[in-house]
């Protein structure tokens, strides 16, 4: 992965965005990491697959609390008791 300063970033933003468009870019400040530049197809991607991950997961945590005989009337239950 690229590095580019933010004073550079700043001074350069036109060329940091044709560079963002063939690969992430780290911007450094004091010289450590701050952020990413990406293109908005690769950040698409990587929203996507996360948001696939997460409902994966919650299909998966649903599904094992199901069966553990924790249901919504139970959790509500649990979730009521000031004891």
């Amino acid at each position: 992965m690229k590095d580019i300063a933010a004073r550079d970033a700043k001074n350069r933003f036109g060329h940091l965005l044709d560079a963002a468009r063939n690969a992430p870019v780290r911007v450094t400040k004091n010289g450590r990491p701050v952020g990413v530049m990406m293109s908005i197809e690769q950040y698409d991607r990587l929203r996507g697959v996360a948001w696939k991950q997460l409902t994966e997961t919650m299909d998966r945590i649903g599904a094992h609390t199901e069966g553990s005989g924790l249901t919504e009337d139970v959790l509500d239950a649990l979730l009521a008791d000031e004891s």
